[in-house]
């Protein structure tokens, strides 16, 4: 018989029961961006999961409490960027609220479907919202993919344990 470590104690399901849970997960970083009605919006996602290759579909969360929310839940078309590891001030920005996210240093312009694309990623995709599933406070966004860049140079941003990191050999 093999012996088993020692379990901790087991909480109750809660919000910072799940927090603490998904502190220890790795999660790659993207930025997901769309055109509002008052101009561009966007925010920092951990939650970007490639659906299908066929159709090439897309989901991410966002909560329905989140300044990029109304936008999202209207828009037609989202732009999808995977951070590289030089990038972690741009997660941050894109994370942080009330922050000027399109203002310097944020280099952008306006792309396919009138979506913001974001400079310097290692990714960008533009994708078309085919549905928005409500999830408790949040929505998940399936999104099919239109077009794209994949060809940006560098090494993934990583968020893990509160913090962006890169990968370490």
């Amino acid at each position: 018989m093999t012996a088993t470590p020692e379990l901790g104690t087991p909480r109750t399901a809660s919000p910072d029961l799940l927090r603490s849970a998904f502190r220890r997960h790795a999660a790659g970083v993207a930025v997901i961006t769309a055109r509002g009605a008052s101009g561009p919006v966007g925010f920092t996602a951990t939650s970007l999961t490639s659906v299908s290759a066929e159709p090439p579909l897309v989901s991410f969360g966002i909560g329905t409490g989140a300044s990029s929310w109304p936008a999202i839940a209207e828009t037609d078309h989202v732009g999808v960027h995977i951070l590289g590891e030089h990038q972690s001030d741009l997660a941050a920005t894109f994370a942080r609220s009330g922050a000027d996210r399109f203002g310097a240093p944020t280099a952008w312009r306006e792309g396919p479907e009138g979506v913001p694309v974001l400079d310097g990623v290692l990714a960008w995709l533009v994708c078309r919202i085919v549905g928005r599933v409500p999830a408790g406070d949040h929505r998940i966004v399936l999104a099919e993919v239109v077009l794209g860049d994949p060809s940006g140079a560098g090494r993934p941003l990583l968020y893990h344990q509160g913090r962006f990191n890169g990968l370490r050999d």
